[in-house]
């Protein structure tokens, strides 16, 4: 009922003006109680520059929750949290906070150890002061000698204690580095405990006589900027001496036994996951031949980063019963089916389940549904600043919350596109075999050789077709010096891990490049009903703050905008319930509209592509969409880059969201498209743990729980969480870095990104009236390595057309000429 009443209506009108005004009310949607399987009401905040999930675990009928702050050894705003069957939330005075992700249920006593606190069986909690036990909580694992009445705790800095679990009486082993030297600010170096090589602890367990620790960073400054520095290392403690194992940068130690120890210590295998810049790598130590490792690919490199802080707390566990153990994998960005059988002797049944956006610190199995524990919004931005975020402020308190789905949903997320490589610039021994890696579970599979050595080499590729160790040759392919090889694989190939050898000396690149189906279409998800198509000329849009000082609410500076005209409707604020409120703010509205101002030209939009240009001033370039989009992302209407997950931001460009990493994870080099759309969408930001979205046409989600409106119509946000960003459509784009633009013979174009597109074809063309050859070269994995893949003669007059094959992947693409020419390279990927 727009301004209705300062219209002079008659008596009988003015009565029916206002009963259809009840009515509306009446029929006004209800606000949900969650939003894609979030639960705002049970949020967790603290004071502090992260508020993430460090552990989540049913017990005593409940399910518990800690939360951590960045690096708070000896305690912080942070509570313990718990649950109840009906979704209502207990926050615990006894809480001491800090920076805990540790949880073991210890079986003899019948308690939960989560954090520093001690949970009975009827809920009861008992605390361990830090004053006895100082350090960033980061694991617990059964006692080597007295398992029945002791337990460890290890520390991110490598202090490491034991556990009476009656008396709760510490006895501390290796003082905690924290004690020696302290971080004066949470982005610096370090610190650093002489005990062992790498910082930032991960994981604990024990098993086969020994306790192994992980740790996945380096305290230079030289780890706070690259990506591919040495960094982290597993290492096992025989009660006595502390042995090195390998130096990379590792996170979870678990085993069959998962959250309560092995039931058969002295036999039963151990699990390690970690990475390098390379791939991801998997460790399992067999009680009689110790250590073994394999490879997987990467769906994501926004968890690189030789410091470690990119990662949280990457998990196996089981989300089965007991009697159907179902083990399931995080790790950098992809849900893995991990098999409950894994050991040096039968290695098979991996497998890539979906992609998924969210950081989660940990998950579980509760109530016939699955629970994930996050790290949503984060105060300080740590060191992820880039210039296409402008000078945005971060949210103003850091929370986050719980992520409910069904038991499905890790098959249901993106497409489980993936690559990595064994060998990257290295040089390789005549003779020598690379360790193995995942080979089964896509259906397009690709690797890409490169040799830089000064002799023809022959590359060998064995598989292991059923994980017992028995390789047999694949296939060989001979490579000449410094010239490169695509190898395609068969759906015929088959077998659970793939390695490669060489006959000669050389310096070199091996890398793999898997896909699945992409069977999404460009059709988006009814949920997203409401949010407002790029042609229309009317929305309603805003700018979005989570407020500070435990106001705990969202604020928006409502706008509305009709044929290109922006006008300010006023501020709202949005809590717990979902509603959005008008407030009278003028400070926090002035706040907003200079902080979170949508920048202007920090990226180009050409007739080709859209040019990037990174804070290490290396250039980029994306496929363009709509050309809609051109006009208002120039004018600013349309945010391009904002953190909306921890440590990593979330890009909208053109009509396609990104992943993109933090810098220091390599930044634009490891962009990932999530999806493309049809909408115009103003601004985004993390709230409670949902991503909120303005940009709206409300009539058009009248029916849609995600779309909120206000009470007087003038504001709306779309609310759901990041992952569902998945079913706004497949990424399509088109474009390429040339079109009809003068280029140099022998000097290449700036990389074009081709990677995670599905059906993708190229047109080339000159102006010359000469034939000129294109060379076209790809780089596989983003870390700089060129790969010649085709050389195409065009000539005059001609447009040279070629589809890339299905099985096709890489991450880059770029063109060389070998004249100068006016040039076009055009690529359409739907």
């Amino acid at each position: 009922m727009k301004n209705i009443l300062n219209y002079k209506l008659p008596g009988t009108l003015l009565l029916f003006a206002l009963l259809s005004s009840c009515s509306s009310q009446e029929q006004k949607k209800t606000v949900p109680d969650s939003i894609s399987g979030i639960y705002p009401r049970l949020a967790y905040y603290n004071n502090e520059g992260e508020c993430g999930t460090g552990a989540v675990v049913p017990w005593a009928d409940r399910l518990w929750v800690i939360t951590y702050g960045p690096h708070l050894p000896n305690g912080s705003s942070d509570k313990l949290y718990s649950v109840s069957s009906d979704y209502q939330q207990t926050v615990y005075k006894e809480s001491i906070g800090g920076t805990p992700a540790n949880r073991m249920i210890h079986k003899e006593s019948n308690q939960l150890f989560i954090g520093p606190y001690a949970i009975d069986q009827k809920g009861n909690v008992r605390v361990i002061p830090y004053e006895k036990m100082s350090g960033r909580h980061t694991g617990n694992a059964r006692h080597l000698t007295d398992p029945e009445n002791k337990i460890y705790y290890g520390t991110m800095e490598e202090g490491f204690y034991e556990v009476d679990v009656h008396s709760l009486e510490v006895k501390e082993l290796y003082q905690d580095g924290n004690k020696k030297q302290q971080k004066k600010n949470d982005t610096d170096a370090g610190p650093i405990n002489a005990l062992l090589p790498g910082v930032h602890g991960k994981g604990l367990y024990s098993g086969q006589g020994v306790m192994i620790f992980s740790n996945n960073g380096e305290g230079t400054q030289e780890a706070l900027k690259k990506f591919d520095v040495e960094a982290g290392c597993l290492a096992e403690w025989n009660g006595k001496d502390w042995k090195v194992v390998r130096r990379n940068q590792f996170t979870e130690i678990t085993g069959p036994g998962g959250i309560y120890g092995n039931s058969n210590p002295q036999t039963d295998p151990i699990w390690a996951t970690g990475w390098d810049y390379k791939s991801v790598i998997l460790g399992v130590r067999d009680a009689k031949t110790g250590w073994s490792f394999y490879r997987l690919p990467k769906a994501s490199h926004s968890y690189d980063g030789a410091h470690g802080w990119n990662t949280e707390w990457p998990r196996i566990r089981n989300i089965g019963t007991d009697s159907k153990p179902d083990y399931l994998m995080t790790m950098h960005g992809m849900f893995w089916k991990f098999p409950a059988t894994f050991c040096s002797e039968n290695t098979a049944g991996i497998r890539p389940r979906s992609a998924y956006l969210k950081v989660i610190g940990d998950f579980t199995r509760w109530q016939d549904q699955l629970v994930f524990g996050c790290d949503d919004s984060a105060q300080k931005e740590f060191l992820n600043k880039r210039k296409t975020k402008g000078n945005i402020e971060g949210p103003g308190q850091s929370n986050s919350n719980l992520w409910f789905t069904s038991l499905t949903k890790p098959d249901e997320l993106g497409p489980a596109t993936a690559e990595g490589a064994v060998w990257a610039k290295e040089s390789i021994k005549a003779g020598e075999t690379s360790e193995p890696f995942l080979f089964s579970g896509w259906s397009k599979r690709n690797g890409w050789i490169k040799n830089g050595g000064k002799l023809p080499v022959k590359y060998t590729f064995e598989v292991d077709k059923d994980g017992t160790n028995n390789w047999n040759i694949l296939q060989s392919i001979t490579v000449q010096p410094g010239k490169s090889a695509l190898v395609s694989f068969n759906d015929k190939e088959e077998g659970e891990w793939i390695r490669v050898s060489v006959d000669q000396n050389t310096i070199t690149t091996v890398s793999f490049s898997y896909a699945t189906e992409d069977n999404r279409n460009s059709t988006a998800n009814p949920i997203f009903a409401g949010l407002s198509t790029a042609d229309k000329s009317e929305k309603l849009g805003g700018l979005l703050y989570g407020l500070g000082n435990n106001r705990r609410a969202l604020g928006l500076l409502a706008t509305s905008e009709k044929n290109g005209e922006v006008t300010e409707s006023g501020y709202y604020e949005m809590s717990e319930t979902l509603e959005l409120v008008k407030k009278e703010d003028p400070q926090t509205a002035d706040f907003i509209r200079s902080k979170f101002a949508i920048p202007q030209q920090v990226i180009e939009i050409d007739d080709g592509s859209v040019l990037i240009i990174d804070d290490q001033n290396r250039r980029w370039r994306i496929p363009l969409g709509d050309q809609v989009y051109k006009s208002m992302t120039n004018k600013g209407l349309l945010r391009i880059c904002r953190e909306v997950a921890t440590e990593r931001d979330l890009f909208s460009c053109m009509g396609t969201f990104y992943e993109l990493p933090a810098e220091n994870a390599d930044g634009y080099a490891k962009i990932r498209p999530i999806s493309s759309h049809k909408y115009q969408i103003n601004d985004y930001a993390s709230y409670r743990g949902m991503l909120l979205m303005t940009g709206i046409s409300p009539e058009e989600g009248k029916d849609n729980p995600h779309i909120i409106v206000s009470d007087d119509g003038k504001a709306a946000v779309w609310a759901g969480v990041i992952d569902d960003l998945w079913s706004l459509g497949k990424p399509v784009g088109q474009g390429g870095p040339w079109k009809e633009s003068a280029v140099k013979a022998g000097t290449p174009s700036d990389p074009y990104l081709i990677a995670f597109y599905d059906q993708k074809s190229m047109q080339l063309k000159h102006d010359s009236k000469e034939t000129v050859t294109f060379r076209v070269e790809v780089d596989p994995t983003g870390n700089g390595d060129w790969m010649e893949y085709k050389e195409f003669s065009v000539k005059p007059e001609e447009t040279v057309k070629y589809d890339f094959p299905a099985t096709f992947e890489a991450r880059w693409i770029r063109f060389i000429t070998n004249k100068n020419t006016n040039a076009t390279t055009w690529l359409e990927y739907k």
